[in-house]
Order: structure tokens, then C-alpha cells, then sequence
């Protein structure tokens, strides 16, 4: 990326990807606008499952998974035994490390969607065994900051957790929020609901405003704007994504 691509904050409009098996998403990076990752994130999409659909057992190693459900109910299963449905504001962590198979179905044959985050894991713990864990939407914590509603769900005060230090909001913002990163952290702004400004540009459902470079944006709502923050620490290695694998 050039210097000047490092440091816009202009939206970008997501990408509509279609999974087959009744599944589709709005990708936000990499797409053809933006074909980069965005370490330590090695991609981020809406996903929506049509009813009787999903993802059947497929494996995965390398990353760490966050899937995050906005409508309806998605059903996870996998080859550590473990069986949950996540319903509306749940979050749920999947560690592949070295290896892991799963499945991802809607919930009582109703149609869901959710946001679906991959994490790098540095190449020390490439190898790491896999692992879960799970949160209801009341575990999340919330609290009012100043022109917004912010619940946490990968940071401080959230019961999940990864290997990478990171940090995932869920923000309604009612007027004004200014968004702040860690020095040396890059991340993402992803429009969830409504519209606004992000630093004077149109921002609305579907955009997405990768950041490398700034340490704080000014994110200003029309009526009531959802989005969600996240950021996190580079690891400063190549990320090699080969299909459900980042080696």
C-alpha cells in the first residue's frame, strides 16, 4: 500500500461474496477495492444463511475465529464435541490452531445473519491446540460514553479472549464518538445499521473504513448509526491465506 492509502479514512463499500450452500456476505476486506489484509486481520464479512442452509463439517487451522450474530439463531458444531447456539448480540471464539472441523447452520430453519472476523495467529502458536468458548449477550459488558453506546466484545471486561491483543466494539452512536487506537494498532470501522460521517465522509451500512495510520476518528451519526470498532496488535508477518487456511 502506498503511503496515502495508509492514512485515508474515506469508506470503502463492501463486496457481496456468495459462499454457495445458501450462504452470502458483504466482505469488507480483502475485495477487489481494497485486496489487501489488514494485520493482524486476515479478513471480516456480514454473513447472511437462508433458511435450511449453512456451512456443513469443513476444517480450518492456522487463525482464530470470531463470529458475532445480529439476526436470528446460528447453530455451531465441531470435532471437539461441543455443540451452541448463538442467538442475537452472542459471541463465539473458535482457536483452530493446528486443526478443527465445524459446522455452521441456522437455527431452527430460520434464515440468520452475524459478522464473522478472522484473526492471524503468529507463527509461534501456528500449532496451537484447538479450542472454544462462548458468551450471551448479558456476559458482554455495555456502558454509555460519550455519544454513544459501546458493548464490548473482545476487550476489557469481556469473558472472551485471543491471542492477539485486541479489541471488538459494538457502538450505537446517538450523536458524536470519537474512536481511539492504541499506538501501533491497526483495525477497522464496519457500518452495521443507519448512516453518518466518519471524519466529514459518508458512511453507511456495508462500508467499511480500514485504518494503519490514525490514532483517532471522529464517527458522527445522521439519527442512530451501529458499527463496530475493532483493532488489534500487528504481528508484523506475512499472512497466507489458502482457503480455510493461514499458514
Amino acid at each position: 500500500m502506498s503511503e496515502k492509502e495508509q492514512v485515508s479514512t474515506r469508506p470503502i463499500s463492501g463486496e457481496i461474496v456468495r459462499h454457495g450452500t445458501g450462504v452470502r456476505s458483504n466482505r469488507a476486506f480483502p475485495t477487489s477495492e481494497y485486496p489487501h489484509n489488514l494485520d493482524p486481520f486476515v479478513l471480516f464479512e456480514r454473513f447472511y444463511i437462508d433458511p435450511d442452509q449453512g456451512f456443513p463439517m469443513h476444517p480450518h487451522r492456522g487463525f482464530e475465529i470470531v463470529s458475532y450474530m445480529l439476526d436470528g439463531g446460528m447453530v455451531h458444531e465441531d470435532s471437539l464435541g461441543i455443540s451452541n447456539t448463538a442467538t442475537e448480540n452472542d459471541v463465539m471464539r473458535i482457536t483452530t490452531g493446528s486443526g478443527i472441523r465445524h459446522s455452521e447452520f441456522p437455527a431452527d430453519g430460520e434464515a440468520c445473519s452475524g459478522l464473522q472476523l478472522w484473526v492471524n495467529l503468529p507463527r509461534s502458536q501456528k500449532d496451537a491446540d484447538p479450542d472454544y468458548v462462548d458468551a450471551s449477550a448479558a456476559e458482554l459488558p455495555t456502558e454509555t460514553r460519550d455519544g454513544a453506546t459501546v458493548t464490548t466484545v473482545v476487550g476489557s471486561g469481556s469473558p472472551v479472549d485471543l491471542r492477539t491483543p485486541m479489541e471488538y466494539l459494538d457502538v450505537t452512536v446517538d450523536e458524536t464518538w470519537t474512536w481511539s487506537l492504541p499506538d501501533g494498532w491497526s483495525g477497522f470501522l464496519f457500518g452495521v445499521a443507519g448512516s453518518g460521517t466518519v471524519d466529514g465522509y459518508r458512511f453507511t451500512e456495508g462500508d467499511v473504513v480500514p485504518v494503519t495510520a490514525a490514532s483517532a476518528l471522529e464517527v458522527q451519526s445522521e439519527a442512530t448509526l451501529r458499527a463496530v470498532a475493532v483493532s488489534g496488535r500487528p504481528h508484523e508477518e506475512p499472512i497466507d491465506q489458502r482457503g480455510p487456511f493461514v499458514l
